[in-house]
């Protein structure tokens, strides 16, 4: 009985598999097939002033990256972990100030209209219901290689090794609400548009993917990170919407902190 629910159990998971590479395979094609550009682009394209804040961004990032690996863990605090995301809703705030003030339409670049919010939210899980075998495979890819493996981003092992209910309080509204949307703005919204207007769709969305998974700092988070950005800038690109690949970084991180806070539903 054992070996056959557990035989069972395979291929479900591997028709899960099949099934999330296939919807991500359709929507690659119907990214690539596309002859017409969105609204956004066609009105205005991302010129030299913004590669410039682009690069004085991901240098910024490199430096974070440096930084955190040559420094020694330090004890979490509420203040600090305050102060870190503060940080980055001012830098998010600066880089929309600066588009704005070059004349971009930031509803239009966001695509905050594109769709309407139930929607954007409907569209955003179903898609990173898709993503999840994918995330699961490359977990286990790094399981093989390091011996041990984590999907979960930074945020969610703060919550991990956070000491007191204010820390936690702290960090579940930090990760469920705060650091997606500031994420999504840096990654998608902005560098990824760069990205893609100078080095193409494809290369501009690797890199993208390979940044957002680097300054978690973090290596055996690295490979599902990775994909996990791909997925969300496939998202962002075909619904044309920001709003999508929000809702899957709030809901991924959310479910991060619920197998965290119920470790029997993880087994599950």
């Amino acid at each position: 009985m054992f070996a056959s629910s557990s035989a069972l159990g395979s291929i479900v998971s591997a028709l899960f598999l099949f099934a999330s590479i296939y919807i991500y395979y359709i929507l690659i094609r119907q990214i690539g097939t596309r002859s017409w550009t969105t609204t956004a682009e066609s009105t205005r394209r991302f010129a030299l002033p913004e590669a410039i804040v682009a690069l004085v961004l991901v240098s910024l990032f490199f430096w974070l990256i440096a930084a955190s690996l040559s420094s020694e863990p330090h004890k979490l605090s509420t203040p600090g972990i305050i102060a870190n995301e503060v940080f980055f809703i001012v830098v998010v705030g600066l880089m929309l100030t600066f588009l704005r003030l070059r004349g971009f339409d930031l509803d239009l670049l966001g695509g905050f209209s594109t769709i309407n919010f139930p929607r954007a939210v409907t569209t955003g899980i179903i898609l990173l219901v898709a993503a999840w075998p994918l995330l699961a495979l490359a977990d286990w890819i790094t399981q093989l290689i390091f011996g041990s493996g984590s999907s979960k981003q930074e945020i969610v092992d703060l919550f991990d090794q956070s000491q007191t209910l204010e820390q936690r309080i702290v960090i579940i509204v930090i990760a469920v609400a705060v650091a997606p949307v500031a994420e999504e703005f840096l990654f998608r919204f902005f560098l990824y548009r760069v990205f893609k207007r100078y080095l193409g769709r494809a290369l501009g969305l690797v890199l993208n993917a390979g940044l957002f998974a680097a300054v978690h700092t973090h290596l055996p988070s690295f490979a599902p990170l990775f994909v996990l950005g791909g997925c969300f800038t496939l998202a962002y690109e075909w619904s044309g919407s920001i709003l999508v690949s929000m809702t899957m970084h709030s809901l991924f991180n959310s479910l991060q902190l619920t197998f965290l806070a119920f470790p029997q539903l993880s087994q599950q």
